[in-house]
């Protein structure tokens, strides 16, 4: 375990390339305007469950 704990530390260390600044927040917003999307898409699939639901329990009382 220590050996794979020090190995992937050195390929960090000596193979890993950072992209740079501009690329990187590029990528930054693509990643946040995906998840702002996924999110609202969450709430909205929620929303319309949540309104079946109740609707659907609102028939069976009355």
């Amino acid at each position: 375990m220590l050996t794979y704990i020090k190995e992937s530390f050195e390929e960090l260390k000596y193979n890993v390339t950072l992209p740079p600044k501009a690329e990187s927040s590029n990528l930054m917003v693509i990643v946040a305007v995906f998840s702002i999307i996924f999110a609202l898409a969450t709430w909205g699939v929620d929303s319309l469950f949540g309104e079946l639901i109740q609707l659907y329990f609102n028939k069976i009382i009355n």
